[in-house]
C-alpha cells in the first residue's frame, strides 16, 4: 500500500490547483482522475473571463495547467477510485482500480456532469445527434441545423460557437429570460443564425438511425440534424456519501476555508456547493484548499 501526505481526487481545474499548492508546500501528492487532466475544461470551446487570457480554449487552458504540474513533477494518474474508508488513526484508505492509497488528508474536487433533460429520445440518440459537448462535437454539424437547450452560459457561449459552423442555431429556453452573462445575451440576440424559443420546453427528440426533430411543449416540431443539452449540472459526490455532509442536491457542504463536515476531507470546485462555477473561481477554491490541507496537516 502506497502512503502520501495528500490524495487530491479529480484532475480539474480546482484539482490540478491544490496539487501545484500542495507540491510547492512540499508535500507528497496522489493527483487522481481517470480521465486526466481537464475535466469540464475539456468541453469549453471559448473562454473568455479568465484573468491573463484575453481568450482561449478550454484545452489550452488545461495543456498549461498540465505543463506547470509537470514542471514541479507532478503527475496525473489515470486512476479511478472506488471507495474512501477513515481508519482509526484518523488517516484515509482509498481503494483504487490500480493499488490502494493510504493519504493523512483528501481534496475533493471529483466537479460535476451535466444534467439531462429525461425525454424520450435522449438516450437513444446519445452519440447520434444528442450531444453534451459542442467543442467535441460541433465539427460533426457543419453546416447544418442544430438546437440548444438552456439559458446559462455555457448554453449561450456553445450557441455562439456552434453559430460560426452550423447554418442554423434554434436556441430554446424555458424561462423568458437567460441567465448568463450580459454580454454573452447581446452575442447571441446579434447573431443572424442564431433563433430563439423562448419559454419553451423539449419534449421529445425524433429521429430513426438519427435526430431528425425535436417537439416542443406547443406542439412544434423543430427539423434539425443535432441538439446540445446544457440545462445544469448534477455534483459527482457519491464517492463521499456518508463521509461528508451534503446538501440537498448533492454537492459537499464547506466553509470558506473548503473544510467539510469531516476532519482532512477538503472540497474544491464544482463538487461543492458555491455561488460560482467557473474556471477562476475553481482555481481559487483549489488554493483554499490546499493552503487548509496543509494547515491540518502540520498540526
Amino acid at each position: 500500500m502506497r502512503k502520501v501526505d495528500a490524495a487530491v481526487i479529480g484532475a480539474g481545474p480546482a484539482g490540478i490547483t491544490s496539487a501545484i499548492y500542495l507540491k510547492r508546500y512540499g508535500h507528497e501528492v496522489a493527483l487522481l482522475d481517470p480521465m486526466g487532466v481537464g475535466g469540464q475544461l475539456m468541453m469549453i470551446s471559448d473562454i473568455e473571463n479568465y484573468p491573463g487570457f484575453a481568450s482561449t480554449t478550454g484545452f489550452k487552458l488545461a495543456e498549461d495547467f498540465e505543463k506547470q504540474a509537470n514542471g514541479l513533477g507532478l503527475e496525473v494518474e489515470y486512476t479511478l477510485v472506488k471507495s474512501i474508508e477513515r481508519l482509526e488513526d484518523g488517516t484515509f484508505l482509498l481503494r483504487t482500480d490500480v493499488e490502494d492509497i493510504q493519504a493523512r488528508g483528501i481534496i475533493a474536487a471529483t466537479g460535476a456532469k451535466h444534467s439531462k433533460l429525461s425525454v424520450p429520445g435522449e438516450d437513444e440518440f446519445e452519440g447520434k445527434g444528442v450531444s453534451y459537448c459542442a467543442t467535441c462535437d460541433a465539427p460533426f454539424f457543419k453546416n447544418r441545423k442544430v438546437v440548444v437547450v438552456g439559458g446559462g452560459d455555457t448554453a449561450l457561449t456553445d450557441a455562439l460557437y456552434l453559430s460560426r459552423l452550423c447554418s442554423e442555431v434554434v436556441l430554446v429556453h424555458r424561462r423568458d429570460q437567460f441567465r448568463g452573462q450580459k454580454i454573452l445575451q447581446e452575442r447571441v440576440r446579434n447573431t443572424g443564425n442564431i433563433h430563439l424559443r423562448m419559454k419553451a420546453n423539449v419534449v421529445s427528440i425524433n429521429g430513426d438511425t438519427k435526430v431528425r426533430s425535436v417537439t416542443l411543449d406547443s406542439g412544434d416540431v423543430i427539423e434539425a440534424d443535432g441538439i446540445f443539452i446544457f440545462t445544469g449540472i448534477v455534483p459527482a459526490s457519491s464517492l463521499f456519501e456518508g463521509l461528508v455532509e451534503l446538501d440537498d442536491r448533492g454537492f459537499i457542504v464547506t466553509n470558506g476555508r473548503m473544510e467539510t463536515s469531516a476532519g482532512g476531507i477538503f472540497a474544491a470546485g464544482d463538487v461543492r456547493n458555491t455561488a460560482l462555477r467557473q474556471v477562476v473561481t475553481a482555481t481559487g477554491d483549489g488554493a483554499v484548499a490546499a493552503s487548509s490541507l496543509d494547515e491540518y496537516l502540520s498540526r
